[in-house]
């Protein structure tokens, strides 16, 4: 950890504040971020043609990295999400030694998360051109990348883009606006997605009918109209295949939101008193979903640089898909893609990189069940063991709460205050929820994705999560401008 030291006194930083910022002036601060980040999804990169690059090695991921195509948003958080999942495992497994009671190491750790994000910048942006992501197609159908200098002008680009991306995070972290950029961005770009995929008045696409799947389903009515108890009318209606956003997919989103928003509600409530007020009691809540949405941002990230990586390693190495000699263990590890027809994307069609990219529609689904089961049952097992990791590291744990609620002067009523029996009691819950809590999410975020839902199942309960937490954001901001009596109660 301390090589990053010297380099997080090099990078630019924001300073936290030294009076307190109001309500309101958090909320502009807030609310600057979010456009700047919109002009910057907005304003594609200098250098790409318009026409070229078809391939995008990041495809149906980027809901989640909060990224756009050929803009200067082209890596979104991926940079970010990615070195705080290295930081995460190496300091899970105990690779590298951090006490995160201790300040000085979380802002080390801080730091040294900030310095790898932009190196993983630049390892992108590098590998984003190495991989052939800005090729053109010639008229014999080869690919041409573009010159040295475009690729240096695109290179400078996507990580200022990146590092702008990295500030704007840090700024809303050190209280200058409100939650996290990450957390912002991504309800941003789940949102814009949700919209676009129900009303997007594109037309005609592949079935000859507009995209948004509302408006599809309302060109679809005729027929069933016509004939309403047939069952191949309804099909027809409200499942349109090819990976096109349709009625199934639209009140798939609207289920998802509802049982998302009810067990974000679950959770058991520990009895708590003040040790030297008798008379002062309350509960200390353990909610169903403990981690939040750590784990499905961790899996996602995790399988979006399979995918993406993958796709390097392919161009490069195996575009053949030969299994002679070593290319044989690269067909499996990360796999073989191929180019879908009409939109020019590659997909993994074997190896690991096929088993971890999700199956989006359910006629892929049916079409190959058993890659479907074994996506989840991974999928389901990453969300399991981020969420365990992220109890550790992040000071989650019964050990780290009951000391917690001891320096608080809290104890459990009916039981005597002492450290060890407040863990006993709280390891009657947290681990056990931990774990079914990362199932739980795991296994909605993939049912979500075979059902086609809009803004992808992890987008979605990203979402919800992030609305959640900014609406208990501004509540608790505003009642501790209105009554600053309330802050030390509110925390």
């Amino acid at each position: 950890m301390e090589i990053f030291r010297p380099l997080t006194r090099i990078l630019p930083s924001v300073r936290p504040p030294d009076r307190e910022v109001g309500f309101t002036e958090k909320l502009i601060w807030t609310a600057l971020a979010l456009v700047i980040y919109l002009i910057m999804a907005e304003t594609p990169i200098y250098g790409v043609p318009h026409t070229g690059g078809v391939n995008d090695p990041f495809g149906p991921l980027r809901v989640i990295f909060a990224s756009q195509r050929g803009t200067l948003v082209e890596l979104g958080i991926g940079p970010i999400v990615t070195a705080g999942l290295i930081l995460q495992v190496l300091s899970g497994s105990k690779m590298i030694n951090v006490d995160f009671s201790n300040p000085g190491d979380r802002a080390l750790f801080t730091g040294a998360s900030k310095v790898l994000s932009v190196f993983m910048t630049i390892f992108e942006g590098l590998a984003f051109l190495l991989g052939g992501a800005y090729n053109v197609t010639n008229s014999a159908g080869q690919p041409i990348p573009p010159s040295l200098q475009n690729e240096f002008f695109i290179l400078v680009q996507l990580v200022f883009a990146g590092i702008v991306i990295i500030l704007l995070d840090e700024m809303l972290q050190k209280k200058w606006g409100f939650g996290s950029g990450i957390s912002l961005f991504i309800a941003a770009g789940v949102c814009l997605q949700i919209v676009w995929s129900s009303l997007g008045p594109i037309s005609p696409v592949s079935d000859g009918k507009y995209l948004g799947g509302i408006i599809a389903f309302f060109q679809s009515l005729g027929p069933v109209i016509a004939s309403p108890f047939s069952f191949t009318s309804w099909q027809a209606a409200l499942y349109r295949g090819g990976n096109l956003p349709d009625m199934l997919g639209f009140i798939t989103t609207i289920a998802v939101f509802l049982i998302v928003i009810y067990l974000n509600g679950l959770r058991v409530e520990v009895p708590v008193s003040y040790a030297r007020y008798r008379g002062f009691r309350g509960r200390f809540p353990i909610k169903f979903f403990y981690v939040s949405n750590i784990p499905v941002i961790f899996a996602a990230a995790l399988f979006g640089n399979i995918f993406f990586i993958g796709q390097l390693i392919f161009n490069r190495y195996n575009p053949t898909c030969s299994t002679t000699g070593i290319n044989f263990w690269l067909s499996l590890v990360p796999g073989c893609y191929q180019q879908q027809t009409q939109t020019g994307q590659l997909i993994p069609i074997k190896g690991l990189a096929y088993y971890t990219f999700a199956p989006r529609s359910l006629g892929v689904v049916l079409g190959d069940p058993i890659r479907a089961g074994v996506y989840m049952l991974i999928f389901v097992l990453a969300c399991v063991f981020f969420a365990v990791t992220w109890v550790e590291v992040g000071g989650m744990d019964s050990k780290t709460v009951s000391k917690q609620l001891i320096d608080s002067g809290m104890q459990i009523e009916g039981f005597r205050r002492s450290g060890s029996t407040i863990r006993q009691i709280l390891d009657r819950y947290i681990p056990a929820v931990t774990v079914i809590g990362g199932i739980t999410i795991g296994v909605i975020a993939a049912s979500a994705d075979f059902l086609g839902a809009f803004g992808t199942g992890t987008g979605i309960l990203l979402t919800v999560g992030i609305i959640q937490q900014y609406y208990e954001i501004l509540v608790k901001e505003r009642i501790t401008e209105i009554y600053p009596g309330t802050k030390g109660l509110l925390g």
